[in-house]
Protein backbone atom coordinates (compact mmCIF):
# COMPACT_ATOMS: atom_id res chain seq x y z
CA UNK A 1 0.00 0.00 0.00
CA UNK A 2 1.39 3.31 -0.88
CA UNK A 3 1.05 5.80 1.55
CA UNK A 4 -0.63 9.40 0.85
CA UNK A 5 -0.75 12.63 2.23
CA UNK A 6 -4.09 14.70 3.98
CA UNK A 7 -4.65 18.03 5.09
CA UNK A 8 -7.88 18.82 6.90
CA UNK A 9 -7.17 22.49 6.93
CA UNK A 10 -10.42 25.91 7.21
CA UNK A 11 -11.93 27.58 10.17
CA UNK A 12 -14.67 24.72 10.65
CA UNK A 13 -14.69 22.48 13.40
CA UNK A 14 -13.57 19.40 12.96
CA UNK A 15 -10.17 18.69 11.36
CA UNK A 16 -8.74 17.30 14.28
CA UNK A 17 -11.77 15.11 15.02
CA UNK A 18 -11.27 13.83 11.27
CA UNK A 19 -7.84 12.74 11.95
CA UNK A 20 -8.97 10.91 15.29
CA UNK A 21 -11.35 9.19 13.42
CA UNK A 22 -8.94 8.33 10.77
CA UNK A 23 -6.51 6.85 13.23
CA UNK A 24 -8.93 4.91 14.94
CA UNK A 25 -9.90 3.51 11.99
CA UNK A 26 -6.32 2.61 11.15
CA UNK A 27 -5.58 1.08 14.09
CA UNK A 28 -8.86 -0.96 13.82
CA UNK A 29 -7.24 -2.40 10.99
CA UNK A 30 -4.20 -3.09 12.46
CA UNK A 31 -1.98 -0.22 11.75
CA UNK A 32 0.46 1.31 13.69
CA UNK A 33 -0.15 4.84 14.64
CA UNK A 34 1.66 8.08 15.93
CA UNK A 35 -0.63 10.50 16.88
CA UNK A 36 1.67 14.02 17.69
CA UNK A 37 -0.14 17.26 18.72
CA UNK A 38 1.14 20.95 18.72
CA UNK A 39 -0.03 23.77 20.54
CA UNK A 40 -2.71 21.75 22.64
CA UNK A 41 -1.67 20.58 26.22
CA UNK A 42 -2.13 17.05 25.83
CA UNK A 43 -5.73 16.97 28.15
CA UNK A 44 -8.13 16.83 24.95
CA UNK A 45 -10.78 14.28 25.33
CA UNK A 46 -9.53 12.45 22.25
CA UNK A 47 -6.15 11.45 23.62
CA UNK A 48 -7.54 9.35 26.85
CA UNK A 49 -9.52 7.16 24.36
CA UNK A 50 -6.60 7.45 22.45
CA UNK A 51 -4.13 6.22 24.65
CA UNK A 52 -6.24 3.36 25.55
CA UNK A 53 -6.40 2.13 22.19
CA UNK A 54 -4.12 -0.67 20.93
CA UNK A 55 -1.48 0.27 18.11
CA UNK A 56 -1.58 4.21 18.78
CA UNK A 57 1.17 6.19 20.25
CA UNK A 58 0.46 9.80 21.24
CA UNK A 59 2.99 12.82 21.81
CA UNK A 60 2.45 16.04 23.18
CA UNK A 61 5.04 18.47 24.22
CA UNK A 62 5.50 18.01 27.71
CA UNK A 63 5.47 21.99 28.33
CA UNK A 64 2.06 23.21 28.45
CA UNK A 65 2.54 27.15 26.96
CA UNK A 66 -0.46 28.49 26.14
CA UNK A 67 -1.67 30.64 23.63
CA UNK A 68 1.82 30.99 21.70
CA UNK A 69 0.63 34.28 19.72
CA UNK A 70 0.39 35.65 23.46
CA UNK A 71 3.59 35.09 24.62
CA UNK A 72 6.65 37.50 24.94
CA UNK A 73 9.50 36.53 22.98
CA UNK A 74 11.33 35.05 24.71
CA UNK A 75 8.68 32.08 25.91
CA UNK A 76 7.66 32.13 22.36
CA UNK A 77 11.50 30.91 21.21
CA UNK A 78 11.64 28.31 24.01
CA UNK A 79 8.50 27.17 23.20
CA UNK A 80 9.31 27.55 19.91
CA UNK A 81 12.93 24.68 20.99
CA UNK A 82 10.52 22.73 22.28
CA UNK A 83 8.22 22.33 19.37
CA UNK A 84 10.72 21.82 16.85
CA UNK A 85 12.04 19.19 19.27
CA UNK A 86 9.27 17.30 19.32
CA UNK A 87 8.74 17.84 15.47
CA UNK A 88 11.95 15.91 15.12
CA UNK A 89 11.34 13.07 17.71
CA UNK A 90 8.31 12.57 15.76
CA UNK A 91 9.32 12.28 12.43
CA UNK A 92 12.36 10.20 13.54
CA UNK A 93 10.32 7.92 15.33
CA UNK A 94 7.49 7.71 12.23
CA UNK A 95 10.37 6.48 10.04
CA UNK A 96 10.05 3.39 12.47
CA UNK A 97 6.93 0.85 11.61
CA UNK A 98 3.94 3.20 11.61
CA UNK A 99 1.52 2.87 9.09
CA UNK A 100 -0.35 5.95 9.84
CA UNK A 101 1.39 9.73 10.94
CA UNK A 102 -1.27 12.26 12.01
CA UNK A 103 0.70 15.61 13.40
CA UNK A 104 -2.41 17.61 14.62
CA UNK A 105 -2.11 21.64 14.21
CA UNK A 106 1.55 21.23 12.65
CA UNK A 107 0.22 23.51 9.94
CA UNK A 108 -0.33 26.83 13.05
CA UNK A 109 2.56 25.42 13.95
CA UNK A 110 4.17 26.44 11.01
CA UNK A 111 2.79 29.37 10.29
CA UNK A 112 3.90 30.91 13.46
CA UNK A 113 7.21 29.39 12.90
CA UNK A 114 7.09 27.73 15.64
CA UNK A 115 8.62 24.78 13.89
CA UNK A 116 10.38 25.02 10.80
CA UNK A 117 7.89 24.19 7.77
CA UNK A 118 10.76 22.78 5.45
CA UNK A 119 11.33 20.43 8.11
CA UNK A 120 7.95 18.40 7.52
CA UNK A 121 8.06 19.42 3.65
CA UNK A 122 11.77 17.16 3.66
CA UNK A 123 9.69 14.36 5.80
CA UNK A 124 7.18 14.32 3.04
CA UNK A 125 9.64 13.87 0.12
CA UNK A 126 11.29 11.32 1.78
CA UNK A 127 8.67 9.55 4.24
CA UNK A 128 8.30 5.68 4.18
CA UNK A 129 6.56 4.99 1.28
CA UNK A 130 3.67 3.07 2.96
CA UNK A 131 3.14 5.33 5.50
CA UNK A 132 -0.42 7.94 5.84
CA UNK A 133 0.78 11.32 6.87
CA UNK A 134 -2.52 13.50 7.80
CA UNK A 135 -1.45 17.48 8.98
CA UNK A 136 -4.34 19.63 10.45
CA UNK A 137 -4.75 23.07 10.97
CA UNK A 138 -5.84 26.10 9.51
CA UNK A 139 -4.08 28.16 5.88
CA UNK A 140 -2.00 25.60 4.27
CA UNK A 141 1.14 27.10 2.61
CA UNK A 142 1.09 26.53 -1.25
CA UNK A 143 4.11 24.47 -0.13
CA UNK A 144 2.66 22.30 1.70
CA UNK A 145 -0.44 21.75 -0.73
CA UNK A 146 1.26 20.57 -2.99
CA UNK A 147 2.78 17.70 -1.29
CA UNK A 148 -0.47 16.88 -0.40
CA UNK A 149 -2.95 14.04 -2.08
CA UNK A 150 -6.27 14.84 -0.22
CA UNK A 151 -7.08 18.40 1.04
CA UNK A 152 -10.50 18.50 3.19
CA UNK A 153 -11.60 22.27 4.54
CA UNK A 154 -13.64 22.21 7.19
CA UNK A 155 -15.52 25.68 6.39
CA UNK A 156 -17.32 27.42 9.13
CA UNK A 157 -21.30 28.19 8.44
CA UNK A 158 -22.17 29.04 11.87
CA UNK A 159 -20.18 28.35 15.38
CA UNK A 160 -21.61 28.95 18.81
CA UNK A 161 -18.65 30.90 19.93
CA UNK A 162 -19.77 33.55 17.99
CA UNK A 163 -22.98 33.60 21.00
CA UNK A 164 -20.33 33.53 23.61
CA UNK A 165 -20.41 29.62 23.75
CA UNK A 166 -17.25 28.72 24.73
CA UNK A 167 -15.33 25.41 24.15
CA UNK A 168 -16.87 22.50 25.34
CA UNK A 169 -15.07 19.35 27.58
CA UNK A 170 -15.80 16.19 25.24
CA UNK A 171 -17.25 18.29 22.42
CA UNK A 172 -14.65 20.50 21.41
CA UNK A 173 -11.77 19.31 23.48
Amino acid sequence: MSGLVHICCGDGKGKTTASVGLAIRAAGAGLRVLFAQFFKDGTSSELRILRALENIEVRVCQTPYGFFKMMDQERRDRAAEDYTALLRAVLDEARQGFGLLVLDEIIAACNLHAVPENLVTEFLRTKPEELEVVLTGRDPSDGLCSMADYITEMRKLRHPYDRGITARKGIEF
